[in-house]
């Protein structure tokens, strides 16, 4: 009986080999767009020329739009001599593999940009129509919103650092608002009472704007419907603030003495919970800051404003609905955003590139609103009637 065993492999092939570990190749430096912003006098931009030196000596080629920095007092002189090149150009801004920006491009904007563009920028969702995902559809482009960029603690990571600056900034500002409209001063002195605040939403926003109106000396009142969040905000300035679940009798109580309101809670698809009839009720000069406009409206009768017109007036209740409201102090929130980025692009190096981070990282994915052009947020699609993709059958 033979023995042989036909096989169509060698002896060689055979042979036991070392086995092969995958090495991880680091991807190629991309070339970065920073284009001027054009919307809303928009002030802020996202990178400083600190971080760009940083960025160019890692290899990275950084293409800025003259002017890009003005508004947060960066110069173009200052960006050449960190490393970047200053285009007049917003095509060639445009036209790079990473496109970073604070608000989203417009329509025209959009036609700038190559196809597989990766775009990082702020969302807006109330912002925007159908025709704004169905141009970034057209052109095939990786769409990643700064609403979404969730860190591996699972928290929004720059919702929070932007948040944590517009509740300072909410209070400073009504603390200005306030004395043009009655002369009240925010904080009460010996003998004259504190202005009374009332803050809904004990989240991020609300409790950085709490802290700042205790530090003015205001009274204040907080309302939220998480006891979670209020039980945390309690903890952490020492119970000295008052709160309440969203109670229409309490809540209407609370805003008839009100001098401030500062909305700070999102309403994305829900009505707002401060009504007109409410607000006919406030006092005469008192300041209403909707901080949340462009994520849905807290009180019914705010509606969005730019810098150059910050509010309008209703009932005798000045409305502010400043959507890029800590454009107000644009190099603090430069700074803020650029030191984010730096970490986030660094990070994105030693992972060898967007694709492996993405395939690697559920929290990037998570992050995406858009991949390829297919829209991968189901809370987008629901509410403008777009084709849902779920980025996990996408990426794997």
């Amino acid at each position: 009986m033979s023995t042989n065993i036909f096989t169509p492999f060698t002896e060689e092939e055979l042979m036991p080999k070392e086995e092969k570990l995958e090495v991880i190749k680091k991807g190629k430096q991309f070339s970065i767009g920073i284009p001027k912003e054009t919307c809303l006098n928009e002030r802020r931009t996202c990178i400083t020329p600190d971080a760009v030196q940083v960025l160019v000596e890692h290899g990275h080629e950084i293409i800025i739009e003259s002017g890009a920095g003005q508004g947060s007092f960066f110069t173009d002189l200052q960006y050449s001599e960190s490393g970047a090149k200053i285009t007049k150009d917003p095509k060639e801004a445009f036209g790079q593999d990473l496109i970073l920006k604070v608000n989203p491009p417009t329509e025209e904007e959009i036609d700038y940009m190559k196809p597989n563009t990766y775009l990082v920028s702020a969302l807006q969702i109330n912002l925007r129509d159908k025709e704004y995902f169905l141009k970034l559809a057209e052109k095939k482009i990786n769409a990643i919103a700064f609403e979404f960029i969730v860190d591996e603690y699972k928290q929004l990571a720059l919702v929070r650092l932007i948040g944590e600056i517009a509740g300072t900034v909410s209070i400073l500002y009504a603390s200005e608002l306030l004395a043009l409209s009655n002369g009240l001063m925010l904080g009460g002195i010996t003998g004259v009472r504190p202005a009374e605040v009332v803050i809904l939403g004990a989240g991020i926003v609300g409790e950085f704007a709490t802290k700042a109106a205790i530090g003015l000396g205001a009274s204040i009142k907080v309302f939220d419907n998480s006891l979670s969040k209020l039980r945390r905000l309690h903890t952490m300035v020492d119970s000295r603030v008052p709160t309440s679940i969203i109670d229409p009798k309490e809540l209407s109580k609370s805003l008839r003495r009100a001098d401030v309101v500062i909305g700070a809670l999102p309403r994305l698809n829900m009505t707002p919970i401060v009504t007109e009839d409410m607000v006919m009720k406030m006092k005469k000069g008192s300041v209403i800051i909707d901080i949340t406009i462009d994520n849905g409206k807290v009180i019914e009768t705010s509606e969005l404003t730019t810098m150059e017109d910050p509010y309008v007036i209703k009932h005798g209740v000045i409305h502010c609905g400043l959507p890029n409201l800590t454009s107000r102090m644009p190099r603090t929130t430069t700074k803020a955003i650029s030191n984010f980025f730096l970490s986030y692009i660094l990070n994105y190096d030693e992972e060898g590139g967007f694709e492996n981070m993405l395939i690697r990282k559920n929290e990037m994915k998570q992050s995406l609103y858009m991949y390829k052009g297919r829209h991968t947020k189901k809370i987008i699609c629901d509410r403008f009637g777009l084709t849902y993709h779920d980025i996990n059958l996408l990426i794997f």
